[in-house]
């Protein structure tokens, strides 16, 4: 995840996804710039909510 460099980011990241998939448990690792989404199947919906927050979405990580 590009651009997530403080607790303020990782909150903003997992707050947007949750606006756009409120049943998503969504938990951000600043230390890692990871995001974990688990109860969704929506990439796609995951990469533009990210991307409109102001961050950069690096993909799917095995």
């Amino acid at each position: 995840m590009g651009g997530m460099t403080c607790q303020g980011c990782a909150r903003s990241v997992e707050n947007a996804i949750i606006n756009a998939l409120p049943e998503a448990t969504v938990t951000a690792n600043l230390e890692k710039k990871q995001v974990t989404v688990t109860d969704i199947n929506n990439d796609t919906l995951v990469a533009k909510a990210i991307e409109e927050a102001g961050f950069d979405y690096e993909g799917v990580v095995g």
